[in-house]
Parts: C-alpha cells; sequence; structure tokens
C-alpha cells in the first residue's frame, strides 16, 4: 500500500453522485408545469435506478471555502457538544448501533426547545421533532453490507441513502394532508414552482453524523441549483418502513437532474458534537463513498475473516497483502482508519496464543471495524429562524 500521498491537504474530492436518469422523466400531470420523475418499480434509492455523475465536491471545512447558510445555501452545520446528556444518549445509540423508541423520546426531549446560533445573525428555535422520520441509518465501506440479519423497521436498518433527492414537497403528501393545503402559506420555502420567504416557522431536517469516516453526506448549494429544470416532484413509497392510511402511503418528495453547474460540500471529519440543519423542503443531498474506502472494505473483509477464525479457534489463513494504491485525495480520517485496520492485520495472533492476547486484538480489530461503518441519525424538526439577539436566543429546553 503506497503511502506517499498522505501529506496531502484534501479540500475537495471527485466521486460519484446518484441522480435521477433523464430518459425517465415526464411532463406533470398536476398542472404544475413542472416536470416529473417516474416511479421505477425498484425504487427511486434503488442503485440500479440512478445515473452516477462524477462531481466535484469540496469539504467545507477547509482554508478559503464558504461557511454553509441555512438561508443562502439551504444547510449549516449547529454545535451539540454543549448539551451533555445528549452527547451521553448518543455515544451511547452509536455503541448498540440502534435506536429504541424510549431513546427516541429522549432524543426529542434533550433537543425540544434549544436554540442555536446560525450565520447571518441568525438563530434557530427546535420547536416539535416529529416521531415519524427519526430514523438511524448505517452503511458499510464502499457500499459494503454489514449486517446481513438487519431488517428494516421505522427507526432501524435503513441504508445509507444514495440518491441525490429532497426530503418533502410542500405542496404534497404528506403534508398537504396534514396541514389541509396550508403548508405552503405556513413554512418558508423555495420550491420551482412558488416560494415563501417571509415566514420565520421553517421545516429542517437535524442529521446527526454518529460517525461518517466513510459515506458522507453531500449537500448542494441551492443557489447553483436551476429548479425549473433540474428539481422533480417524486412520489416515494413508504410501505416497506412506514405504516400510512392509505391516501398518506407515498411521500411526494425531490429527485434531481445533474448539472455540471451543481456545486457540492461535505465535512470529512464530523461526529455528534455536530449535526447538519438543512431544508427539508427541497435541499439536494444524499451520500457518496469517498476516494479511498475500497482499501477500507478490503482491510474490513481481512479483518472479518481473522476474527471469525481466532473465535473459532482454527489456524489463522493469512489474507494477501492489499496492494492498493491509495489516492492523492483520500481525506485524513479515512487514511488514519486505514492505518489501524492495517496494523491490525499484520498483527493477528496466531490462534494458540493466550486467551487474553486473543480477546484484546478481537477487541481491537472489532473497534477498527466499526470506524468505518457510516452510522447517523436523522429527524425532521419544525423550528423558527429568528434573530440571534436576546431575547429570541434564549433557550427554553425541558431538559438543562
Amino acid at each position: 500500500m503506497d503511502s506517499a500521498a498522505f501529506s496531502v491537504t484534501v479540500t475537495q474530492v471527485e466521486a460519484d453522485l446518484g441522480f435521477y436518469r433523464p430518459s425517465a422523466v415526464v411532463d406533470d400531470v398536476a398542472g404544475r408545469g413542472l416536470k416529473r420523475a417516474v416511479n421505477p418499480t425498484a425504487g427511486y434509492d434503488d442503485v440500479g435506478q440512478l445515473e452516477y455523475r462524477r462531481c466535484g465536491i469540496r469539504d467545507w471545512s477547509a482554508s478559503g471555502q464558504p461557511r454553509p447558510s441555512l438561508r443562502a445555501m439551504g444547510f449549516e452545520a449547529i454545535d451539540l457538544s454543549g448539551i451533555a446528556p445528549l452527547q451521553a444518549l448518543l455515544a451511547q445509540i452509536r455503541e448498540a448501533g440502534k435506536i429504541t423508541p424510549g431513546e427516541g423520546r429522549e432524543l426529542r426531549r434533550y433537543l425540544r426547545g434549544r436554540v442555536f446560533p446560525l450565520s447571518e445573525g441568525k438563530c434557530l428555535r427546535l420547536l416539535s421533532i416529529a416521531p415519524e422520520g427519526l430514523i438511524l441509518r448505517t452503511g458499510g465501506p464502499n457500499g459494503l453490507q454489514v449486517d446481513s440479519h438487519a431488517r428494516m423497521s421505522g427507526m432501524n436498518g435503513h441504508d445509507v441513502a444514495v440518491s441525490v433527492h429532497g426530503d418533502q414537497d410542500v405542496r404534497g403528501t404528506p403534508l398537504k394532508q396534514i396541514m389541509r393545503g396550508w403548508a405552503p402559506r405556513l413554512f418558508r420555502h423555495q420550491t420551482p414552482d412558488g416560494s415563501n420567504l417571509l415566514s420565520p416557522l421553517v421545516l429542517v431536517n437535524l442529521w446527526i453524523p454518529l460517525q461518517q469516516i466513510t459515506r458522507p453526506l453531500a449537500l448542494m448549494d441551492r443557489r447553483t441549483l436551476k429548479a425549473r429544470e433540474h428539481q422533480l416532484p417524486y412520489a416515494l413509497p413508504t410501505d416497506s418502513f412506514l405504516e400510512r392510511s392509505e391516501e398518506m402511503r407515498t411521500n411526494d418528495i425531490w429527485a434531481f437532474l445533474h448539472d455540471a453547474a451543481q456545486q457540492w460540500y461535505f465535512h470529512p471529519d464530523m461526529d455528534h458534537r455536530q449535526a447538519y440543519v438543512f431544508d427539508t423542503l427541497g435541499e439536494p443531498h444524499g451520500a457518496f463513498i469517498l476516494p479511498g474506502e475500497e482499501v477500507a472494505e478490503r482491510y474490513y473483509l481481512q479483518l472479518r475473516q481473522l476474527s471469525e477464525q481466532l473465535k473459532a479457534g482454527v489456524a489463522l489463513t493469512r489474507p494477501a497483502p492489499v496492494s492498493a494504491q491509495l489516492p492523492v485525495t483520500i481525506t485524513t480520517p479515512l487514511r488514519r482508519a486505514i492505518d489501524v485496520m492495517a496494523e491490525l492485520v499484520t498483527c493477528a495472533p496466531p490462534h494458540d496464543f493466550p486467551a487474553a492476547i486473543i480477546q484484546s486484538w478481537l477487541a481491537r480489530a472489532a473497534a477498527a471495524m466499526n470506524a468505518v461503518v457510516r452510522r447517523s441519525l436523522e429527524m425532521r424538526v419544525v423550528a423558527l429562524l429568528l434573530p440571534n439577539p436576546w431575547p429570541f436566543n434564549r433557550s427554553q429546553a425541558s431538559v438543562k
């Protein structure tokens, strides 16, 4: 494995994002004057239904890059590190790899009423976290399925969302049923066929990376989106993971076509001390595979093989060395994780070593493998976008 590129500072990666296929775009029959994404049998997020396009994705934390802005760009990062009980809960969920209904209630309780400073002299007051839509996503390096027994439920077992999408059409299901058609008048939004930039009431996604060395989230600077040309209504079936009435069996979301003018951003080293807030009503986003994840996948599989052999008490079948060259644009967190896995593969103890040594290696191997599995929590939040000065920025959280 070539380590010559380790000193390179990465400010942008070239990676594939999954867009809707232009060949399947039709006229919308809803009378909105838009094009519509056809609903394929396999579902929009099925990898076979997407058109993968190579995009430059910028590290917004790097020097010289613009800082995200919820109002201008459609997304922003907030600091969660000061909420001690929340941090303890998130660490607990990360360790377990799943979230329980009780933990979901705790999470909402810790966040409800909190106020977070934003850019441009604004702050965000979280009013209500929806019980529906709180989910934990898990994805292995390079698309590897790390748990073949996982089953999708309301909150758990969700794969990483590989499609570029927007989570809710303000004029669509279920908002139009829940709010009886008032959502466009009440919520701040920008859509291809209308906008409301006066309301302080916003519907945002709160996206918390429990760990994301691999499969990070990419978000578009929506100022670079040609919405009338590239933003498409799409009806997402929800039968597989939500129990809803017949009239709300689909979610009306947004699909997107690729355009070279679109600008994309990510952060390579976020954990649950920070979170993204982004516009639920149209902000384009989707996960992608970082350069170098294929090397992480190979080491993950080697560590899994060695761990299984040691647990079974059989002689090790030493794997062949990983000869792949690491890309110049590998991120620092991913490179460090690969270093740890490579060292563990090399120093795996024979099966007849003392049990304490074997158990120590197994624990380190499990931690190294876990570190390259992306886990993230997401939820939908009704919030107020307010001026930052007191008293608007006074937190009214139920738990201090």
